[in-house]
């Protein structure tokens, strides 16, 4: 740069600040990308936690009533072993 003369250090001056300018244009349009891509993740996230939660509650409503009717065919199976019992006693006399 010393053969340059002050027009031309001032024109190369010019240039990488008008590349400091682009490349900080480019840096501030990526940061609100990824903004924009951070919000709209977040979005989906708290989604799918509601969502996950919601899914929890059904299966335990699930469980409690799968467990409920266990216990109602538990008490028929009883109920039909009493009346077999009362068959077979009924017949054997």
């Amino acid at each position: 740069m010393n053969g340059l003369s002050g027009m031309e250090k001032f024109s190369h001056l010019e240039d990488k600040i008008y590349l400091t300018i682009e490349f900080a244009k480019k840096m501030r349009e990526e940061k609100e990308k990824f903004e924009r891509e951070m919000k709209s993740l977040r979005h989906e996230v708290s989604n799918l936690l509601s969502e996950k939660s919601r899914l929890e509650e059904r299966v335990e409503e699930l469980l409690s009533e799968r467990d409920a009717i266990q216990l109602k065919v538990e008490a028929m199976l009883d109920a039909m072993t009493m009346i077999d019992s009362d068959v077979a006693e009924a017949v054997g006399r």
